[in-house]
């Protein structure tokens, strides 16, 4: 491992593969020493063999993503919970 690290951004595209919303914005909560903040501010090193996102709080591994030919392989146990923020839905009271 380099000691040289991206922030959660690098995040994006792989994890846009797999989620229909920015997982960037999602607010993770790291199950080591609580803290709290967008996946975006997580220290992200790889991309080989895959990505490890750790919290720059205490440095433990928040993420693990691992990408093979047809799947992903998405380690979260570092992290206590995901908040996403979704789309309004909007209720349309045309009656066409």
């Amino acid at each position: 491992m380099t000691t040289e690290h991206l922030d959660g951004n690098a995040l994006a595209g792989p994890l846009g593969e797999i989620f229909a919303v920015d997982i960037t914005a999602a607010i993770g909560r790291c199950a080591s020493c609580g803290l709290t903040g967008p996946i975006a501010s997580l220290r992200v090193y790889g991309p080989e063999p895959g990505l490890v996102a750790r919290c720059p709080g205490c440095d433990e591994v928040v993420l693990r993503l691992v990408r093979g030919p047809g799947a992903a392989w998405l380690d979260l146990r570092g992290a206590v919970s995901l908040r996403l923020g979704l789309p309004e839905q909007r209720i349309s009271h045309d009656p066409a």
